[in-house]
C-alpha cells in the first residue's frame, strides 16, 4: 500500500485493539514504572478500544478524516498515563494528515507525534514510551521511502529502543523488565506494519515478568476538561505538579483536554480543573506500590542528586548516579523530585541536593504523600563540592544507616569556598565591592575582594588566598569546580600554583557549568 486510505486507518485501529487485547496480561504484569499498578496494558487497550469505537460509528471519506475521528476518540477515552500518551501519538498523526498520506507523510507525522506526546507530559523520563517514540522519530526523520518501508523501519527501531529501556531507567533494571508503555507502542506500530504489508503481527518481543503483591498508597485522577483557556494550561500543569507526579494535560485539537495526575489529594486535583474549566468523565483509581524487598533480595537503595549545572549533572550521570538537573537559579517542583525518586531503584533513597534551596525543595518532596512508599533521606548540602564529598565515601556494600551517616559526615566536614563576580556595588564585612570585582567567600562569608578585571591571573590569585585560608585549618583533598564563566585555563593554572604552595594536597578538578560562581572549592 503506497498511500494510507480510510479503510486502512480503520483496519489499523482494529489491529491495535486486537494486539493490545492479546498482550494486555503480559504488559500489565511488567508495569513497574511510575508505579506498579499493573494496568498499563489495560489502559492502552481501553484507549484504543474507545478510539476504534468512535471511528466505527462514522463514515469518513478520507484517511485524514478517519485519523482525526480516531484521535478525538482516543483523547476522550484516554485512560492512565500511557493511554494519554498513546492518544497524543494518534493525534500527532492526525494533525499532519493532509494530501497524500505516503511514506514521507508518516515520517513527518511521527516526528510531530513525538513533539505532541512529549509536550503533554510535564516531566519526560528516559527509558519510557516517550524515549522509544523519540528514537522512532529520529530514525525516520527526512526519510521519503515508500509507506510500508517507513512503517517497518519505525517498528524495528521501536523494538530496538524497547530493549534499551532497562538501561535507562533503574526501576526497570531492578525489576528485570522493559517499559510496559513502550511495549504497547511497539504493538501499535507492529499493527500498522501488518495492515500496510499484509504480514502477520509480531508479538514475540522480549517480556520479563515482574511479580509481587501490592497495596494502595495514592490515587490516579483523570478527567476531560472543557472550556479552558489554552493560556491557562501551564498554570494547571504547575498546580497538578505540586500535588503529585505523572502529570499530563493533553489536547484533542478541538478544545477538549485529557487531564491525568498521580496524587494523594483527589479533591485538590479536581478543584484545579474546576478553577479553569468544566471537568467531566472524572475517573479515580487506586495506585499500587510493590511490597518491600526482603534483605538480600536485590538492589534496595539508591543515591540520587539534585544539582544546578548541566556539566555537573553529566559528571554524576557518568558515575551512574540518577540526577535531576535544575536550571540555574530555579528550584524543582514536587513532581520533579518525586519523578527522580521514582526513577531510583529500591525503596530506600538518599538524596544529595547541591545547595540550601535545593535541600529545602528535596525535604518538601521527601515529606509529600506521593513519596510515602519510599524511605527517603535528604543529606543537607550547601554546595556541589559537598555532594561530591558525600559520593566519595558512598559504599553500596555498607549497611544503609552506616552509609548515610558516613555521607552526611563527609558533606558536613567539607569546608566550602567560592569566587563570584560582583554584579553591582555592595558593602561587605571586608570592604566595598564594585561591579566586576572578584569576591571570595568561605562558608558563605565574604573574606576578600580583588579589584576587577576577573582575569585568569586575578582569579588564580584570589582562589589561592581563599584556599590558603581554608587549608590553614588542615586538609588533604581539594576539589575545584569551574563555572560557566571561568576562563579556559584557570583550572590548570590553579592546579599548578597549588602544587607549588601545597605539594602535600591532592587536587581534583571538574567543569560544573554553574552560572552563579566562577569557581567552587571544597577542602576535606
Amino acid at each position: 500500500m503506497r498511500v494510507l486510505d480510510a479503510a486502512a486507518v480503520a483496519a489499523w485501529a482494529a489491529g491495535c485493539v486486537h494486539s493490545l487485547a492479546s498482550l494486555r496480561p503480559a504488559i500489565d504484569e511488567i508495569n513497574v514504572y511510575p508505579v506498579a499498578d499493573s494496568d498499563t496494558g489495560s489502559n492502552m487497550l481501553f484507549t484504543m478500544t474507545g478510539a476504534a469505537r468512535e471511528l466505527s460509528g462514522a463514515a469518513p471519506e478520507t484517511a485524514a478524516d478517519a485519523l482525526k475521528i480516531l484521535a478525538r476518540g482516543a483523547v476522550a477515552s484516554a485512560k492512565g498515563n500511557s493511554g494519554v500518551i498513546l492518544s497524543q501519538v494518534v493525534r500527532g498523526l492526525a494533525d499532519r494528515a493532509e494530501g497524500d498520506l505516503d511514506g514521507a507523510w508518516l515520517a513527518k507525522a511521527l516526528g510531530h507525534a513525538d513533539e505532541v506526546a512529549t509536550g503533554a507530559v510535564s516531566r519526560p523520563v528516559a527509558g519510557t514510551i516517550l524515549t522509544v517514540l523519540h528514537a522512532v522519530a529520529l530514525a525516520v526523520r527526512g526519510d521519503t521511502s515508500p509507506l510500508p518501508e517507513i512503517a517497518a523501519k519505525a517498528a524495528k527501531e521501536a523494538a530496538h529502543a524497547l530493549e534499551k529501556t532497562p538501561e535507562q531507567l533503574p526501576a526497570l533494571a531492578r525489576a528485570g523488565v522493559v517499559d510496559a508503555g513502550a511495549r504497547g507502542l511497539v504493538a501499535v506500530l507492529d499493527a500498522l506494519v501488518a495492515v500496510l504489508t499484509g504480514a502477520p503481527v509480531r508479538q514475540d518481543h522480549a517480556l520479563e515478568v515482574h511479580t509481587g503483591t501490592a497495596e494502595a498508597y495514592a490515587w490516579e485522577v483523570m478527567y476531560l476538561l472543557d472550556g479552558v483557556d489554552e493560556a491557562s494550561l501551564p498554570t494547571l500543569q504547575k498546580e497538578l505538579s505540586g500535588l503529585g507526579d505523572s502529570v499530563t494535560v493533553a489536547g484533542d485539537g478541538s478544545g477538549a483536554h485529557a487531564v491525568h495526575v498521580h496524587c494523594a489529594d483527589i479533591g485538590a486535583a479536581i478543584e484545579a480543573g474546576l478553577a479553569l474549566g468544566r471537568p467531566r468523565r472524572i475517573r479515580v483509581e487506586p495506585l499500587l506500590t510493590p511490597t518491600p524487598i526482603e534483605p538480600g533480595g536485590g538492589i534496595d537503595r539508591t543515591v540520587v542528586a539534585v544539582v544546578h549545572g548541566g556539566a555537573l549533572a553529566e559528571l554524576l550521570r557518568a558515575e551512574s548516579i540518577p540526577v535531576l538537573a535544575v536550571p540555574e537559579g530555579g528550584t524543582p517542583s514536587v513532581e520533579d523530585v518525586i519523578g527522580l525518586l521514582n526513577e531510583a531503584a529500591g525503596r530506600q533513597v538518599t538524596v544529595l541536593p547541591g545547595s540550601v534551596a535545593l535541600t529545602a525543595a528535596a525535604d518538601t518532596a521527601a515529606g509529600h504523600a506521593m513519596a510515602a512508599d519510599r524511605d527517603v533521606v535528604v543529606i543537607p548540602c550547601a554546595s556541589p563540592v559537598q555532594v561530591l564529598a558525600a559520593l566519595a565515601v558512598h559504599d553500596a556494600g555498607r549497611r544503609t544507616n552506616d552509609d548515610v551517616v558516613a555521607m552526611a559526615e563527609a558533606a558536613a566536614a567539607t569546608r566550602r569556598g567560592e569566587l563570584r563576580i560582583a554584579q553591582e556595588e555592595s558593602l561587605t564585612w571586608v570592604g566595598r565591592a564594585q561591579s566586576g570585582d572578584v569576591v571570595g567567600l568561605v562558608d558563605d562569608e565574604v573574606v576578600l575582594i580583588e579589584p576587577a578585571p576577573a582575569s585568569e591571573t586575578n582569579l588564580v590569585a584570589a582562589a589561592m588566598k581563599v584556599l590558603n585560608r581554608m587549608l590553614a585549618l588542615g586538609g588533604e583533598l581539594v576539589t575545584v569546580l569551574s563555572g560557566a564563566a571561568a576562563p579556559p585555563g584557570v583550572a590548570e593554572e590553579l592546579a599548578e600554583q597549588l602544587r607549588v604552595e601545597h605539594p602535600e594536597v591532592e587536587l581534583t578538578s571538574y567543569a560544573s557549568g554553574q552560572a552563579d560562581a566562577v569557581l567552587l572549592m571544597g577542602v576535606e
